[in-house]
């Protein structure tokens, strides 16, 4: 990197390979990968870190492909430091690297119903920042609020309408870290969550290839208009549906496959590059709208460089 870091309490480690850091296990390396020792770090980090240098926040890679070309700038991953879950009455406060299944487990534990996160991959500051949902439940129902570092290192607590919600997604600014986040559930028996979360388990392990490397649905279900100008509401529309309606379920490109489990999930069979991923569904959008008249849109972020061609 041409400009110089700021010194840090944490670890800061210059052309990290990032693959080993995906559920996908594939991409190039990061400029820097950044780890900070706490929070105070991480704010002075970005305070004195040139504006001009991007700044990518990476949870555990469950819903990411890195492009083969790497990500330019400083990444930012969270660790220990960043993962503690507390409990008091209906509100559950949770680090950002706290993944998401055990807060479920550990609300449910205190009598919270936070269920809908348990099968959920990744963790909080994913979550908060895709507006994670599962069963009908999503973040935003349970959102309290939010501790933010900002770009200019500047910490904030967001609440419902700055987050701005929306399907899969938030209006979170550009370069902005999530540190923690505040959730409140309905009080539930402790066993009856328990069985609820096994219920919950046992329904995706029979429908989802959990045991592939994937990064989770592909694609968010649809809302709009149908080619017949029907209006479909987002949870009936699915992805899968249209999928498979064009003849997708089990379309591979290089190492990557559209699952014949479940047609909306993205697995590297082994082998895979992240321009085979990509490729593949893109691939996947353009024949889908061919058959249907819909667009699909990724729910898998993308991130950093397609490798070249020269530089393969």
């Amino acid at each position: 990197m041409s400009v110089s870091l700021p010194s840090v309490r944490g670890v800061l480690t210059p052309d990290r390979p990032l693959a080993d850091l995906t559920w996908l296990r594939v991409g190039g390396p990061a400029e820097v990968l950044f780890q900070p020792a706490d929070l105070d770090d991480l704010s002075a980090f970005l305070a004195a870190l040139d504006p001009a240098v991007p700044v990518f926040p990476m949870g555990v890679g469950s819903n990411l492909i890195v492009r083969d070309g790497g990500i330019r700038g400083v990444v930012i991953r969270l660790g220990r430091g960043f993962n503690g879950i507390s409990v008091e009455g209906r509100r559950v406060t949770a680090g950002a690297a706290a993944l998401d299944a055990h807060v479920a487990r550990k609300s449910a534990e205190a009598g919270v119903d936070l269920a809908f996160l348990r099968t959920i991959p990744g963790a909080i500051g994913g979550a908060v920042r895709m507006n994670a949902g599962c069963y009908g439940s999503y973040t935003a129902d349970h959102f309290v609020q939010a501790t933010v570092v900002m770009r200019d290192g500047t910490v904030r607590t967001l609440g419902p309408e700055e987050m701005g919600f929306g399907y899969r997604s938030s209006a979170l600014p550009e370069g902005a870290v999530i540190v923690a986040a505040v959730f409140e559930g309905p009080k539930g028996d402790p066993a009856a969550l328990a069985a609820k979360m096994e219920a919950q388990i046992a329904k995706r392990d029979a429908t989802q290839p959990v045991r592939d490397r994937s990064a989770g649905s592909t694609f968010r279900n649809p809302a709009g208009f149908s080619s017949t100008g029907r209006a479909d509401d987002v949870h009936d529309l699915k992805a899968w549906k249209l999928i498979d309606a064009a003849g997708l379920r089990g379309a591979r490109r290089g190492g990557a496959e559209m699952s014949e489990k479940h047609p909306n999930f993205l697995i590297n069979t082994g082998g895979a590059t992240a321009a085979d991923l990509e490729g593949l569904g893109e691939e996947v959008r353009k024949r889908v709208f061919q058959i249907s008249g819909l667009t699909l849109e990724w729910e898998i972020m993308r991130v950093g460089e397609i490798l070249s061609e020269a530089d393969a």
